[in-house]
């Protein structure tokens, strides 16, 4: 045994979840974009590239 108490551990164990936690924020507002311009003349419905299929009158076609 490593000689640390309970409560030891414990404490230990919630400041590396608290660091994790910060950390992951961090990376997550690093990777934020920004919202892309609206698009002018284009299809309605969902975004075709974003969900992987292409559908006109009809027709699916995979890319």
């Amino acid at each position: 045994m490593t000689g640390l108490s309970e409560a030891e551990i414990e404490r230990r164990r919630k400041q590396a979840a608290s660091r994790a936690l910060a950390e992951a924020e961090a990376r997550r507002q690093a990777e934020e974009k920004p919202p892309l311009p609206k698009e002018v003349g284009h299809r309605k419905g969902p975004e075709p590239t974003r969900y992987g299929d292409w559908e006109k009158k009809g027709i699916v076609s995979d890319f």
